[in-house]
């Protein structure tokens, strides 16, 4: 028995450029969950600070039960409640429509939207509570509504916040759509099942998927860095005193 026969290195890198070739179904997840989740998650953490009655709890409730479920779960509770659900809509309205015909992909990005955007709720909700509350107290004395302070004050001062924090949770969101084949999605992962069930080399192609995990990990937190570095706001220079001075 040969090296290559229990570990072929030329067939790990090999095999990436067939594996690439679904990443833009990987990446179209990640990003279209990530942004659904901001928006919903920025309106879950306004309830939250709000307080606003019913929905406060509601909010509380959510978060409590997305956070204490394994996303595999959530997964094949969407893939499979979902039809069932619009089974049920058809049956109540007596139309006719297909749900088998519903691409699997939408219940996949429904199901990491939505976890993702009750861990981003409390990201959010920490980042706009660390704004300063002098700063908005006096831009109500101007004169101005909440939501422009919102949006002139309090958002700009809490991206800058909650940016590290979102760029992990989105690095997560891409290394989780590895479990979007429990919905029949074809993306990375899926296809490097489907190459290993066919030549039987497992090792190998998981080793390939590690790799490009791990590279688009680094571009990722190459790219956060850099945003950080263009939000950052400059510090103060305290002058000490002149050049030229003498103590």
């Amino acid at each position: 028995m040969e090296a290559k026969d229990l570990f072929d290195i030329k067939m790990v890198f090999s095999n990436i450029p067939d594996i690439l070739r679904f990443l833009p179904v990987t990446m179209e997840l990640a990003v279209g969950a990530m942004i659904f989740s901001l928006v919903f998650g920025l309106l879950i953490a306004l309830i939250r600070m709000k307080r606003i009655r019913v929905l406060s709890q509601i909010a509380v409730l959510f978060i409590s039960v997305i956070r204490g479920t394994p996303i595999l779960v959530q997964l094949y509770v969407t893939y499979y409640g979902i039809p069932m659900f619009l089974k049920y809509l058809n049956i109540k309205n007596g139309t006719a429509y297909n749900v088998n015909n519903v691409p699997g992909i939408i219940y996949a990005f429904v199901a990491l939207a939505i976890n993702e955007s009750a861990f981003n709720a409390e990201i959010i909700r920490a980042s706009l509570q660390s704004v300063d509350k002098g700063q908005i107290e006096a831009a109500h004395s101007l004169g101005m509504t909440y939501f422009q302070v919102l949006r002139r004050i309090i958002l700009p001062e809490a991206i800058e916040v909650a940016l590290p924090s979102l760029g992990n949770s989105f690095i997560g969101l891409i290394k989780g759509t590895s479990l979007a084949f429990t919905c029949a999605v074809v993306e990375m992962t899926a296809q490097g099942r489907i190459i290993a069930g066919r030549n039987f080399r497992y090792f190998e192609v998981y080793c390939s998927l590690a790799i490009i995990y791990w590279v688009i990990t680094i571009i990722i937190e190459r790219i956060i860095k850099l945003l950080e570095k263009k939000m950052a706001i400059p510090e103060q220079i305290v002058e000490t005193g002149k050049e030229g001075d003498v103590a």
